[in-house]
Order: structure tokens, then sequence, then C-alpha cells
């Protein structure tokens, strides 16, 4: 089993590489400018990957632009993925917005406003 795994965290990893250079080179929408892609997750059975990304700007609606352009985009990136990847079935993909980063930008955040009122006193 663990050869199945290695190849699930192979497969997610070239896909990470391979979709942000697609957005980069290829995709000419400007409501993805400016998208990282942070984590791939494939399935064991290689049939779906879930991308996550973030972008910069905290703005909800720069956040829903993102999205719409990436899922307009979605075709197009799965086309190209199939062309460059060496495997039998290319993965139905959907993107996500990765939590992670907002999260841990409002942890800074919060210790950044306990260490002002540590040095207060």
């Amino acid at each position: 089993m663990p050869n199945k795994r290695y190849r699930v965290d192979r497969l997610a990893q070239e896909i990470k590489r391979e979709v942000d250079d697609i957005l980069l080179k290829r995709v000419r929408d400007p409501r993805v400018q400016g998208v990282t892609i942070t984590d791939v997750d494939v399935t064991g059975d290689l049939q779906q990957a879930t991308i996550y990304y973030s972008i910069l700007s905290e703005k909800a609606s720069d956040g829903e632009k993102a999205q719409a352009g990436l899922d307009k985009a979605t075709g197009l990136i799965r086309s190209l993925l199939g062309a460059r990847l060496n495997i039998f079935k290319t993965p139905e993909i959907s993107f996500k917005r990765d939590p992670s980063i907002a999260y841990g930008s409002r942890i800074d955040q919060l210790l950044n406003e306990l260490h002002k009122k540590d040095h207060e006193f």
C-alpha cells in the first residue's frame, strides 16, 4: 500500500506544478491573475483532484471573482493537464480557496495585538 500513497502524492505534486504553470502562461483571464496554487488533494483512485489556491487580496469580491475565473478555466486547465501528464485518465478537477492562509493571517494579527498590549503595561 505505501506504493499507492507515493503515486497519489507524486501525482498531486505534478498537478500542482503544472496547474501553476498553466495559470501563469496559458490562462488569460484577468480574474485569475495573482492566484497561487497552495496544495492539491488527489483521491486514492486518481479520479478527482481538489486544487487549493490563495490570493493576496482579502476582499470577498476578489475571492469570488477568482473562483469564477478558475471555474470558467477548468475545462482548459484539465485538457492541458491531460496533454502534459503521463497518466491513463486525467482526474476531474475542482478549485477551492485555501482557508489556511486566512487562518494563519488571523492568528498573526491576534499575536501582534497581544504583543502590543503586553508592551503597554
